[in-house]
């Protein structure tokens, strides 16, 4: 059943009124890859811009609090805890996982999605002078504890 459209097949908001308070969690995972000088030049820190991972850290922890203005149909949600860890991944890649929690209801599902893509797209907005190749991969949900629907985890990819 699609719950974002009304008998009529118009969009609305989910009414979540009814729906007990539980906790729930979401992980979600991006990727960036570049060439291997770029990577080389995030984490020596020598970045003319600054501290790349710190910055993408931060506009994903902000992005995952700006989600139900980005996406329409997305209820604000009250964030207890956003992490995002940011990691080289090999020679040419940056591995970006996004977890976002509370206790609340609905999940947080689309909140770690997009704390993960934001951090991708600072990554690439500080690095594209140096690599405009690099591109972005991988966008998917990790995880995701609580609410009606239960458990689900990702097939190793």
């Amino acid at each position: 059943m699609l719950t974002h459209l009304d008998s009529q097949g118009r969009a609305h908001m989910v009414d979540v009124t009814d729906k007990s308070v539980t906790f729930r969690e979401a992980v979600a995972e991006a990727r960036v890859r570049m060439l291997p000088e770029t990577l080389k030049m995030i984490v020596d820190g020598a970045h003319p811009k600054g501290d790349v991972f710190a910055v993408a850290r931060i506009a994903g922890i902000q992005a995952a609090k700006k989600t139900s203005d980005l996406i329409p149909l997305c209820h604000p949600l009250m964030l207890t805890g956003v992490k995002v860890e940011l990691s080289a991944d090999g020679a040419d890649s940056v591995h970006i996982v996004a977890r976002c929690k509370l206790s609340g209801q609905t999940g947080v599902e689309m909140e770690a999605l997009t704390a993960a893509s934001v951090a991708a797209l600072t990554i690439y907005d500080m690095c594209k002078a140096v690599d405009r190749g690099m591109t972005i991969e991988s966008i998917r949900l990790l995880e995701k504890l609580g609410g009606k629907s239960g458990h689900f985890k990702a097939d190793q990819a």
